[in-house]
């Protein structure tokens, strides 16, 4: 499980998926997700806004990522 750490009270989706490369644009992160499975917590979103605290566990493509 791979540590992200952020700065600010939270992070979305979105900009997990820039962050990690599974997107280069925040402009395919809609088509991403509408392709991809990702889920946080154990449950499944597909809301590229979806805001992620710190604590939240997110898995896409089989990578977990843990929001510290």
């Amino acid at each position: 499980m791979k540590p992200i750490k952020i700065t600010t009270e939270y992070i979305t989706l979105q900009q997990l998926l820039k962050m990690e490369d599974f997107i280069s644009s925040g402009g395919q992160a809609k088509y991403f997700l509408a392709e991809n499975e990702a889920y946080i917590n154990n449950e499944p979103d597909n809301r590229r806004g979806r805001k992620l605290y710190s604590g939240d566990v997110v898995k896409i493509l089989n990578k977990e990522f843990v929001i510290e």
